[in-house]
């Protein structure tokens, strides 16, 4: 079991910048490729980016490419997102998961945490 909680959500004006994170609680983190999730109101929920175990290998939603950035410290046992030029389009709750299994980029991932609002106005 993996328990993961986000923070570092919040308002935003257009054009601005933040920076989320994902603190995991298992000493096995590094064997975890790990991804952020996010859902608009009234939208399904869909991928945002996804780093492999190592975080050698990133993987990006053509959304957010180039104003998004994924990376990890396996020894923190973290997983920042980077968000820059912040559009309202990208409000929503963001959720960051978990994936065990081998595939990459990974398929269903297996943990999930409680997700934090981002909400960007104009």
């Amino acid at each position: 079991q993996v328990s993961l909680v986000e923070s570092g959500g919040g308002l935003v004006q257009a054009g601005g910048s933040l920076r989320l994170s994902c603190a995991a609680s298992r000493r096995t983190f590094s064997r975890y490729a790990m991804g952020w999730f996010r859902q608009a109101p009234g939208k399904e929920r869909e991928f945002v980016a996804a780093i492999s175990r190592s975080g050698g290998s990133t993987y990006y939603a053509d959304s957010v490419k180039g104003r998004f950035t994924i990376s990890r410290d396996n020894a923190k046992n973290t997983v920042p997102l980077q968000m820059n030029s912040l559009k309202p389009e990208d409000t929503a709750v963001y959720y960051c998961a978990a994936y065990s299994g081998s595939i990459w980029p990974p398929g269903e991932y297996d943990y999930w945490g409680q997700g934090t609002q981002v909400t960007v106005f104009s």
